[in-house]
């Protein structure tokens, strides 16, 4: 994505934030994101459930559901579907090759919002300074997708996105497998080792990682690469993924429309 198409991408989505009357704060919090945790525990997940069932979460949600005229206000009656679940991003400690680290993170956890119509998104909740908070709203269900895909296809492994090119993997082991199309075309149908990855990622964004030259610049956050073609998450590139809706804190919701492609 060229800078000009995303920065188009994120006045859509600030439009649409604010018509929701939902408009993000300005900057981040003076300490910067807060870090999440190293597991999901089932006090994380309680938490979370609690933010994304808050009745004011509810009526936001019954406005973005009914933002292109769907379904009524009044009607949208959304609800929360089954237990928040982990989502995982690589991870930049892997990224710089630091011995030890997990090939992902815990990013944030996603509870499954439904309308009374069969809209579905996802609802994005992540420890703030203010505690467990729902800090963006994405349109689809990918994140319980391909979070059911990877346990099919490699039980007890763990689901990441690489947010810079959205692509989905699981990785278990000494293997790494694609998800979806981004992760076929980055690591091919059988899917590669895992230092063959790290090797390639290390190569894509080694020199982009927080503290370097090209992020202290400000290009696309410090940490992001040009998809291949196809239909990418518009915002993955403003944003960096979850760390950019997390700057957000303070109550501001930054919503996330986007279209997906998933391998048959």
């Amino acid at each position: 994505m060229t800078l000009r198409a995303a920065t188009a991408a994120a006045a859509a989505v600030l439009a649409t934030t604010a018509l929701l009357g939902l408009a993000p704060s300005a900057a981040a919090a003076p300490g910067g994101p807060v870090p999440q945790p190293r597991a999901a525990t089932a006090e994380n997940k309680a938490a979370a459930a609690q933010a994304a069932t808050a009745p004011d979460t509810l009526a936001t949600l019954s406005r973005f559901f009914a933002r292109e005229g769907k379904v009524s206000l009044t009607a949208a009656q959304p609800r929360i579907e089954g237990e928040a679940i982990p989502v995982n991003h690589l991870s930049p400690e892997f990224v710089a090759g630091r011995a030890g680290a997990p090939v992902a993170r815990l990013e944030f956890l996603a509870s499954k919002a439904v309308s009374a119509d069969g809209q579905q998104a996802a609802l994005w909740t992540a420890r703030t300074e203010a505690g467990w908070e729902v800090v963006n709203i994405a349109t689809g269900d990918d994140e319980f997708r391909y979070a059911r895909l990877g346990a099919e296809k490699l039980p007890g492994g763990t689901v990441f996105r690489e947010p810079q090119i959205d692509a989905w993997y699981v990785a278990g082991g000494s293997r790494v497998l694609p998800l979806d199309e981004d992760a076929v075309r980055a690591v091919g149908a059988g899917g590669t080792t895992l230092a063959a990855y790290r090797a390639r990622v290390a190569k894509a964004y080694g020199d982009k990682l927080p503290g370097s030259p090209y992020a202290e610049g400000g290009a696309a956050g410090g940490y992001a690469e040009a998809p291949a073609g196809g239909d990418a998450t518009p915002v993955a590139a403003v944003t960096g993924g979850a760390a950019g809706a997390l700057a957000l804190g303070g109550g501001g919701l930054l919503l996330l429309l986007r279209r997906r492609a998933v391998v048959a």
